[in-house]
């Protein structure tokens, strides 16, 4: 429960600190006292947005503790699983700085909003006067069931089959629509790659073309010059070789009267070998050396298609031709292979709809067998609170599609009158009607979400008289299994409260502050007297008081 309330520096409050009791928690003030503002305070340690509005003294930084006792909640777990330190005296520190930044605190331990929203969640309940509009929504009305048939489990599978299967069917969608563009690019691709492997490309092939294309275009230059030189060294007409053959021999026959001629012969005869040489292998040459006009037009003609098929394709050689025509043929592959792919997700996704549909219809059986326990203890509480005639009817009809939150809709149907059947709440109850109502939804939802604390702000709107008597009855009631706090305008029901607590203004030399203060017995008599006969009670409303208070 929550068992201390700490704030400061938070609009109209300087600094307040108050301490509540278990059973039921009475606070009172007059109107525009600021119990709106204590209210709000305590919303942001349960993850409530900060106002621009917050800090009463902008220099200083705004805090709002809440002291909870988890005794008995089963929170370890919560506190483990998070990392944060567990202890039953628990504390949930919000602050807000002068430059507007928030910080969250468990324990002393920084975390950001949502964990601390979600700890706060399986502690404390507000009910404040705009959750009476929530009533008339079909998503409050789900949610209302939910929570009293107990359906988190069956609630958290469907949605994983839900989200499962929306993933699926978008990958799907997204893969037939990635195959109809592909498939419209087919037939050129397949052109494309039909085109180059028509070609017969071959790796060097180009620069062995090349050469041999040079080697054909200048033939007869090459020829020419190969025939003159032979002619040169072994010609008819003084050739080098047969001149320097005769040289040799007449060198030879001086080198018994010449010591170097020996040397001469042999650098002679070395160079006579050596040209004949060259002699013969000129000669070969000149004679593999055709000019062949027709291999050359086949030669152009190869290399025109080679660089007509570079400049299509922006590549630059026959190795670049090579790897584009094995990207085509993946590309034609995966294009090819996109049916069975398809058809493999296809089985999947049916598959995970068959898992959303039978989800969605335990979570249906599950919603559907609470029904009749949420209609019998609204309506038993609705007679307790003078509508004697009340009939409460929770309709589940299937939704026109699947939802987050599954296959159904749900409608509560309401009549305060016998004669009346009962219609759409939202169009026939009175204001103090769905105050009643609300109430015993929230009896019925705080039990099953198991709360420690329930805070009601003013859920007397609209009634009085005996009727407030009785629901202070059934807040006293509600009181025995869990911490109720009510905020309330009525004696009646203020009367039954086993602390009460006053929220007041005070001038002070820096301003006008809101604060809250435990009322004792005499003081309890006086401010029940207030609420009675006004500023200056009579005896008579001290003595009706007294009354309401036994």
């Amino acid at each position: 429960m929550l068992s201390r309330l700490f704030i400061s520096n938070y609009a109209l409050i300087d600094e307040l600190s108050v301490s509540f009791g278990g059973g039921l928690n009475i606070v009172t003030g007059e109107t525009g006292a600021g119990k709106s503002i204590i209210l709000g305070a305590l919303s942001l340690i349960l993850g409530a947005r900060a106002e621009n509005t917050t800090l009463r003294d902008p220099a200083r930084k705004c805090i709002v503790e809440g002291y909870f006792d988890l005794s008995g909640r089963a929170l370890e777990s919560f506190f483990a699983d998070h990392d944060l330190d567990y202890d039953p005296l628990s504390i949930l520190r919000r602050e807000i700085t002068p430059a507007g930044k928030s910080r969250a605190f468990i324990n002393d331990t920084p975390v950001n909003l949502t964990l601390m929203r979600e700890l706060s969640l399986r502690l404390v309940d507000i009910h404040s006067q705009h959750q009476n509009l929530e009533l008339h929504t079909r998503q409050f009305q789900l949610q209302v069931v939910d929570a009293v048939a107990h359906t988190s489990r069956e609630l958290q599978v469907y949605q994983e089959g839900y989200h499962a299967f929306r993933e699926a069917s978008e990958k799907l969608t997204a893969l037939r629509e990635k195959a109809a563009r592909s498939r419209a690019d087919l037939d050129y691709l397949t052109f494309q790659y039909n085109q180059l492997g028509e070609a017969r490309l071959s790796a060097g092939e180009q620069t062995l073309l090349e050469e041999e294309q040079m080697r054909l275009t200048h033939a007869e230059e090459i020829r020419g010059a190969l025939e003159w030189a032979g002619e040169l060294l072994n010609g008819d007409h003084l050739p080098i070789v047969a001149r320097l053959k005769e040289a040799t021999q007449r060198i030879e026959k001086i080198t018994p009267f010449l010591r170097e001629a020996a040397d001469l012969h042999e650098r002679l005869r070395s160079a006579q070998i050596e040209l004949n040489d060259l002699a013969y292998e000129t000669g070969q040459l000149a004679g593999k050396t055709d000019i062949d006009p027709r291999r050359l037009t086949e030669i152009n003609e190869r290399l025109d298609l080679i660089y007509s098929l570079q400049q299509k394709h922006q590549l630059h050689s026959v190795e670049e031709l090579l790897a584009y025509k094995d990207t085509l043929e993946r590309q034609i592959g995966e294009i090819t292979g996109y049916d069975e792919e398809i058809a493999a997700l296809e089985i999947e996704t049916a598959r995970i709809e068959n898992f959303r549909r039978e989800a969605a219809a335990l979570l249906t059986a599950r919603r559907r067998k609470a029904l009749p326990m949420i209609e019998e203890q609204v309506t038993a509480v609705l007679r307790q609170l003078a509508i004697p005639h009340a009939r409460f009817i929770v309709e589940l009809e299937a939704s026109p599609g699947y939802t987050p939150s599954g296959a159904d809709q749900v409608q509560f149907l309401f009549s305060a009158n016998k004669e009346m059947p009962p219609a759409e709440i939202s169009r026939i109850a009175s204001g103090g009607e769905i105050s009643r109502v609300m109430l015993a939804l929230k009896s019925l939802v705080s039990g099953s979400r198991m709360l420690s604390t329930i805070i009601f702000d003013e859920i007397d709107a609209g009634i009085s008289g005996e009727t407030a008597l009785k629901m202070g009855g059934i807040l006293q009631e509600l009181s025995a299994d869990l911490q109720v706090i009510n905020i309330t305008h009525l004696p009646q029901i203020a009367g039954k409260g086993n602390h009460h607590f006053v929220v007041f203004k005070e001038d002070t030399p820096s301003g006008t502050i809101t604060s809250i203060r435990k009322l004792n017995g005499y003081e309890r008599v006086e401010e029940l007297a207030r609420m009675v006969g006004g500023d200056n009670p009579s005896e008579s409303a001290r003595r009706a008081a007294e009354e309401m208070m036994k």
